[in-house]
């Protein structure tokens, strides 16, 4: 084999890697992250609601008789799907104990720097013996309707093959960029609609920003690396957890 065929096979494959990697990215749905919404690539939008949870157990008989009788009422006034999403994650506490340490080191006074060094050592033995869940609680709120095509629904079919049409075009980035605002409006009168709901369930709850939903996602989608590469401002958050 002459040494330009060998050269033209290593490019080739070399190529090929380099097509393998940027698939990934296709099989995406999601086009971009911005305003406080999720934009898909089929052109959906997405709202995401974090809940404060309840402890249903401590409430009384009647209390959550109320609750379930409310909760079926409220799921009744829908019109539109959602989707309730519950998160454990371990939680990592190493930016949280950087920050008790540098507290203790801070101490003038012998007694409170034992005591916080104690303290510290204390939640090391916890982590070690069992691991720290965090639970979080999501609603979902989509919005698929494209103006002027809600009298046209699709079928089952085009609608499984629309979400598996995962390469996006700068068609599709100008339709969505044309009905955002038309989109967004209905999409938050959507969720006014749950956050009212859930308020006299006696859940509260707050929409997601931007900048905490790229921190989901992320997140989501890299579960391991997450742990090791924080994204700007994640540090910050989770060394104010409260043990």
């Amino acid at each position: 084999m002459s040494p330009s065929s060998r050269k033209q096979i290593k490019s080739t494959v070399r190529n090929g890697k380099k097509d393998a990697h940027a698939s990934t990215q296709r099989f995406m749905p999601i086009a971009e992250i911005r305003n406080d919404t999720v934009l898909l690539k089929n052109g959906g939008l997405r709202a995401v609601l974090q809940i404060e949870p309840l402890n249903f157990n401590l409430k009384s008989e009647l209390e959550q008789q109320g609750i379930i009788a409310g909760y079926e009422a409220f799921v009744n006034t829908l019109t539109f799907p959602i989707q309730i999403v519950l998160r454990s994650t371990n939680v990592n506490i190493d930016p949280y104990m950087e920050q008790t340490r540098a507290q203790a080191e801070k101490q003038k006074n012998p007694l409170l720097k034992a005591q916080t060094e104690a303290y510290a050592a204390f939640i090391e033995k916890i982590v070690d013996v069992a691991d720290i869940m965090q639970k979080r609680f999501f609603v979902i709120i989509p919005l698929d309707d494209v103006p002027g095509q809600a009298a046209k629904r699709p079928g089952l079919l085009n609608q499984f093959l629309s979400w598996i049409s995962v390469d996006d075009t700068g068609s599709k980035a100008g339709t969505r960029y044309r009905h955002f605002p038309e989109k967004s409006i209905q999409l938050k009168d959507r969720v006014q609609q749950v956050q009212a709901g859930l308020h006299n369930l006696g859940l509260n709850s707050r929409r997601l920003p931007t900048q905490d939903l790229i921190e989901l996602y992320y997140q989501v989608y890299n579960p391991k690396a997450s742990q090791e590469q924080k994204l700007k401002g994640m540090e910050v958050k989770e060394a104010n957890i409260v043990l």
